[in-house]
């Protein structure tokens, strides 16, 4: 078989490079540094170097690698050996029905907050119309979910983040049509939000900062995430008392407050949202069964 003109060969694999040579040595070089989940990883870096869909991987193996398609490889590999996030690595990831481009400017989306998600989509299934704001919304997973899963979900999000806000936009500019329905402001919290929402939402969503700041961080997320993003304040709560004490004048009478926190954090977050006069305290777990997401109905 002769080189096409973008071929690329390496001296030291004795010929044509097909990408399942690569896969090998991610799978390898992976496996030696004991990162991740090396089998799976492997996958993922060879396919995005490639531009495979998803699962491609084994039908087009025997493909030869491009010029183009090495330098990407090699460019990502070694970022992951660096210990860069996955997912800041392949430039994109899954967050239940959408892939979010995620980069050092966002949080990683994680399980616990497509729950959050989930839930909100769920309570606002009979509503017609509802108007639903994201607050700090990052790669704007939460909020884009919802527009995208529900037909007429009118939806705004929230960041102070100038950074995260572009990203959110980009993301904004894959959804399609639902798009239409969604309005990004950037802005702190409540103050974001246009003065015609004053008791007019439906449902305020938020998965904000809750990390204190002495709380010891795994290093891939304390070096590589946006610490803005993380970490609240000395107690950790700051961020969701914030949001507890602002919610009720934008919410309409049985209007919902869903936040996502830390375990430790609901017992003290719930009694604060009874405090303010919310009721209907609804505590729901993570995918690990750990309380993770207080739900709170406005009087």
């Amino acid at each position: 078989m002769q080189p096409s003109d973008e071929a690329q060969t390496d001296p030291g694999l004795d010929g044509i490079v097909e990408w399942r040579s690569l896969a090998a040595e991610a799978l390898r070089r992976l496996s030696e540094a004991g990162v991740g989940d090396p089998h799976l990883e492997s996958r993922w870096l060879v396919e995005e170097a490639a531009g495979f869909d998803p699962g491609d991987l084994h039908a087009r193996q025997r493909e030869l690698v491009t010029v183009r398609g090495i330098t990407r490889f090699d460019t990502m590999i070694e970022r992951r050996l660096e210990g860069v996030p996955i997912q800041y690595v392949l430039g994109h990831w899954q967050f239940r029905t959408l892939d979010l481009m995620v980069d050092h400017r966002v949080l990683i989306p994680r399980p616990e907050t497509e729950v959050l998600a989930g839930v909100a989509i769920d309570l606002l299934a009979d509503h017609t119309g509802p108007n639903v704001v994201d607050l700090g919304t990052g790669s704007g997973a939460i909020g884009l979910s919802v527009a995208f899963e529900h037909p007429t979900a009118n939806v705004w999000l929230t960041d102070h983040d100038s950074e995260a806000v572009r990203v959110a936009r980009a993301n904004l500019a894959g959804l399609g049509r639902p798009g239409s329905r969604v309005v990004i402001v950037e802005g702190d919290w409540f103050g974001a939000l246009p003065g015609e929402l004053v008791g007019a939402v439906d449902a305020i969503v938020s998965n904000p900062p809750y990390i204190a700041t002495d709380d010891q961080l795994d290093p891939s997320v304390a070096d590589h995430e946006p610490s803005n993003a993380l970490i609240a304040g000395d107690a950790g709560t700051e961020d969701l008392l914030s949001i507890v004490f602002g919610a009720p004048r934008w919410l309409v009478r049985g209007g919902y407050l869903m936040l996502e926190m830390d375990p430790s954090q609901v017992e003290s977050i719930a009694a604060a949202a009874i405090e303010r006069g919310f009721d209907s305290i609804e505590v729901v777990k993570d995918l690990a069964g750990k309380d993770r997401i207080i739900v709170a109905v406005a009087p």
